[in-house]
């Protein structure tokens, strides 16, 4: 259906932008999480996005293969917000490092071909200085990079600043 891009900083209001864009999409709603809940507080703070969310949203936890669940569930629901994008990248870069650049194409292609309207929340990493070692250099080249692609293929492009949306494309 079409592709949606919220980026920005680190708490501008990306999800609950995102959530909201999703609400006013339908009624089918789905909601996939990159987070890993591998520690104590990161398990909190999946708890807590659960409950804001609500019982309208179908969740779905999918670190590494983003784009098999889009294309299986691309038809059943009318908005799927995936959230993070940036997040779903260091998972892949840490698991097939090798295969980063194909993972990334795959998922934009799958997220163009799905039935839904899929929102993609991503951070923007690359406002900042220049990290000092490679592979958060590498990291950052690569959010780049997947930021562009995501944008290309997008309909629609939303910058978050302070909790306002700021319509790009």
């Amino acid at each position: 259906m079409s592709i949606t891009l919220i980026g920005g900083g680190a708490r501008s209001g990306k999800s609950r932008y995102a959530l909201d864009l999703a609400r006013k999409s339908g009624e089918r709603l789905a909601f996939v999480a990159t987070a890993r809940g591998e520690d104590d507080e990161m398990r909190h703070r999946i708890s807590l996005h659960r409950q804001e969310r609500g019982p309208e949203f179908t969740n779905f936890e999918e670190a590494l293969d983003l784009t098999a669940l889009l294309a299986a569930q691309g038809a059943s629901f009318d908005a799927i917000v995936v959230d993070c994008l940036t997040l779903w990248l260091s998972n892949v870069l840490f698991a097939t490092p090798q295969e980063v650049a194909s993972e990334c194409s795959h998922l934009v292609d799958a997220a163009a071909q799905a039935q839904a309207r899929v929102l993609f929340v991503t951070n923007e990493v690359g406002c900042g200085i220049v990290p000092e070692n490679a592979l958060a250099r590498q990291f950052r080249d690569l959010a780049g990079r997947l930021n562009q692609q995501a944008a290309a293929a997008a309909t629609e492009v939303y910058w978050m600043v302070f909790g306002i949306p700021l319509k790009v494309k």
